[in-house]
C-alpha cells in the first residue's frame, strides 16, 4: 500500500482542517501526546517549497501594479496568501475583493505581524463596558474566565518564544517574556514622549527572533527565519518529531455526519475527491472558511448546516476597527524599516468607554501596492469618478507616500467591534467558476460604533500633538478582515452559541472548532495569542476525555 493510500484509508485519531494558529497549535499538542494527527491544508506547504515567494508582498510579483484578482491565484498561493474572492453585500453597491489573509501552512500566522498580546480580564466580561448594546449579541461573560486561560497564555508565550516587556497597566495579568532588542532611536523618542504625557508605553510582545536583517516584516512570507508562526513553531515539529501527517492543496468541501457525530471529511485533493475518517474532526480553517464548511455540510440530519441548530453559524461576524497613524519623530536616523516595537493601552478602557490598544504597526506595503488599493477604494466609493482624477496623480502619490513612510513610525489603533447577528458570512446561491458557493459577507457599523471610532481618533489626535502625523483611516473599510472572528461562537446555552465551553459543537460528539470563529466578543487587541492559548486548553480537555 502506498503512503498516499495509507493516509486516505487510515482512521485517524484527529483530523485538523487548517494549519493556522489554532489548528497547528492544537495538532502539535495532540501529536506530542501520541495521537495520530492528519492536517488538511487548503493552501500550499511552504515548509520546504523552493517556489515559495518570500521576502516581499505578493503584489510585487504581479506583471504590473494592480489589486489582487483571481487571475493572480498562482502568485498569491505561492506567497501564502488567500486567492479566493469574497463578495461584500453590506451596501447597495456590491463589490468583490480578495481578503488580505493567509492560505497555506501557517494560515494567516505565516504573514502576520507577530504581535502576541493577551486579552485583558475585562474582555471576558464584555457587556459591562458598554451602555448601548441594543442591537448587539454581546454576552455578559465568556464561558471561560481569564484565570482559566492564564496558564495557557503563559504556555503559548513560551511555545512561540514571545519577546517583550510587561504592560504597566496589566498588574499581575502578565508573565516573564523573553527580552526584546533595544528599540530604534525613533521608537525610543516616541516612547519617552508618551511617558512624559502620563501614558504607559511598553515593548510590544512579539513572536520574533530578531535575527540579522530582520525588518519586523508582515504581509508576506518571512525570508529571514525570524517569524515564529504556527508552521514553524508547531506544524513542522508535529510532522518531523511526532509522526503527524499533512495533506496540502487539500480543500475540505463538506463534512458527512449523522445527527450525533461526524463520519467523514470530504476533500478535494489535487483535484481528486476523497473522504477521510477520524475519531475527532477539528475545524480551524478561519472565521470565514469554517462557517462555510459547516453551511455546505447541510443534510437531512442538519438541514440548516452542520452544528447549526442555533442558526448562528456564520453570524456575529467581527473584524476590529483599525486605523493607522504615520508619526514623524524628530530623530529620523536609524529607522530600521519600522519595526513593531512599542504599544500602550491607556485607552483600552477610558472614561467609561472601551476602545482598544495602540501599537507599532511595522513597515507599510510598497507605494505602488498602497496606491492601487487607494484607487480601487475610490472605484468602489459613492463617487467612482474620483478614481479617474486619482489615476492622473498616481505617479506623484507613489513618490510622496514612499518618502513619507520611510521617515515615519506607523502606529495602529485597534478597536473592539461588537457582535451583531446581521453581520455575517453567507453562501451565494450561484456557484463560482469552480462550482462552489461564493463567500458573501454582510457587515455594517452601527452609530454607536461610529461614535466610538470618532472618539478614539480624537483622543489619539490630542495625545500625539505636537508631533506631525497623518491619519490613515481604515476602520470603516470592510476589506480589512485580518482579525475576522466570531462566526461560530462558544457559550453555555446551545440556543445562543454554536460551540460549548470546550469548543465542541453542540449536539455532536466529535466536532471541534479552534480558530477565531469561537470568539463571542473581539476584544481590543490582536487575537493570535488567545487563539493559541485556547487551542492548548482544548487539547488538554480532549486528552483528558480520551
Amino acid at each position: 500500500m502506498t503512503e498516499t493510500a495509507d493516509l486516505v484509508q487510515r482512521k485517524w485519531d484527529v483530523i485538523i482542517v487548517g494549519t493556522g494558529m489554532g489548528g497547528a497549535t492544537l495538532g502539535y499538542a495532540l501529536a506530542k501526546a501520541g495521537k495520530s494527527v492528519l492536517f488538511c491544508e487548503k493552501g500550499r506547504s511552504h515548509l520546504s517549497d523552493m517556489r515559495a515567494l518570500c521576502g516581499d508582498y505578493a503584489e510585487t510579483f504581479f506583471a504590473r501594479p494592480e489589486v489582487p484578482q483571481p487571475k493572480h491565484c498562482e502568485i498569491l498561493g505561492r506567497a501564502g496568501r488567500c486567492w479566493e474572492e469574497v463578495e461584500d453585500l453590506s451596501t447597495a453597491r456590491s463589490r468583490r475583493f480578495i481578503p488580505f489573509i493567509g492560505s497555506g501552512t501557517g494560515g494567516s500566522s505565516a504573514i502576520y505581524g507577530m504581535a502576541m498580546e493577551r486579552f485583558f480580564s475585562a474582555d471576558f466580561t464584555p457587556r459591562r463596558h458598554y451602555q448601548d448594546t441594543t442591537e448587539s449579541t454581546l454576552p455578559d461573560c465568556w464561558p471561560i474566565t481569564y484565570e482559566e486561560l492564564q496558564p495557557y497564555y503563559e504556555e503559548a508565550e513560551r511555545l512561540y518564544r514571545v519577546r517583550g516587556t510587561p504592560d504597566p497597566l496589566r498588574g499581575n495579568e502578565t508573565s516573564e517574556l523573553l527580552p526584546p532588542p533595544s528599540p530604534c532611536p525613533g521608537s525610543r523618542e516616541l516612547e519617552d514622549f508618551l511617558r512624559a504625557k502620563g501614558l504607559h508605553p511598553y515593548r510590544l510582545p512579539s513572536a520574533c527572533e530578531y535575527v540579522s536583517g530582520c525588518q519586523g516584516c508582515q504581509g508576506f512570507l518571512c525570508g529571514h527565519d525570524c517569524r515564529n508562526d504556527s508552521a514553524r513553531i508547531c506544524l513542522e515539529p508535529a510532522l518531523t518529531q511526532f509522526s503527524a501527517h499533512l495533506l496540502d492543496d487539500c480543500e475540505v468541501l463538506k463534512l458527512e455526519a449523522t445527527q450525533s457525530a461526524v463520519r467523514g471529511v470530504v476533500c478535494s485533493w489535487h483535484r481528486h475527491e476523497l473522504t477521510l475518517r477520524a475519531k475527532i474532526v477539528v475545524l480551524a480553517a478561519g472565521a470565514l472558511a469554517t462557517p462555510r464548511i459547516l453551511l455546505d455540510s447541510a443534510s437531512p440530519a442538519w438541514p440548516y448546516g452542520l452544528a447549526n441548530d442555533s442558526g448562528l453559524v456564520g453570524k456575529n461576524l467581527m473584524r476590529h476597527y483599525i486605523d493607522l497613524y504615520a508619526v514623524f519623530p524628530k530623530i529620523r536616523e536609524g529607522l530600521p524599516g519600522n519595526l513593531k516595537e512599542i504599544a500602550f493601552n491607556d485607552f483600552y478602557i477610558d472614561g467609561g468607554q472601551k476602545f482598544g490598544t495602540v501599537q507599532s504597526f511595522g513597515a507599510m506595503p510598497p507605494g505602488p501596492v498602497i496606491v492601487e488599493s487607494m484607487e480601487q477604494e475610490l472605484r468602489d466609493s459613492p463617487l467612482p469618478s474620483a478614481a479617474w482624477l486619482f489615476k492622473l496623480a498616481k505617479p506623484v502619490v507613489k513618490s510622496i507616500l514612499g518618502h513619507l513612510f520611510s521617515r515615519s513610525i506607523i502606529l495602529a489603533a485597534i478597536m473592539e467591534d461588537l457582535p451583531i447577528k446581521d453581520n455575517r458570512v453567507m453562501l451565494s446561491e450561484q456557484p463560482d467558476s469552480h462550482g462552489r458557493s461564493r463567500l458573501i459577507i454582510k457587515y455594517r457599523s452601527r452609530e454607536s460604533d461610529s461614535a466610538r471610532i470618532k472618539a478614539f481618533r480624537e483622543k489619539l489626535r490630542a495625545i500625539l500633538k505636537p508631533y506631525r502625523f497623518m491619519l490613515i483611516k481604515q476602520a470603516e473599510n470592510n476589506e480589512r478582515l485580518a482579525h475576522v472572528c466570531g462566526t461560530c461562537r462558544f457559550g453555555l446555552d446551545p440556543n445562543e452559541s454554536v460551540l460549548d465551553a470546550n469548543n465542541k459543537a453542540h449536539g455532536l460528539s466529535n466536532l471541534y472548532v479552534v480558530d477565531s470563529s469561537f470568539f463571542p466578543s473581539s476584544g481590543g487587541t490582536n487575537p493570535g495569542l488567545t487563539i493559541a492559548a485556547n487551542a492548548l486548553r482544548v487539547s488538554e480537555k480532549m486528552l483528558k476525555a480520551s
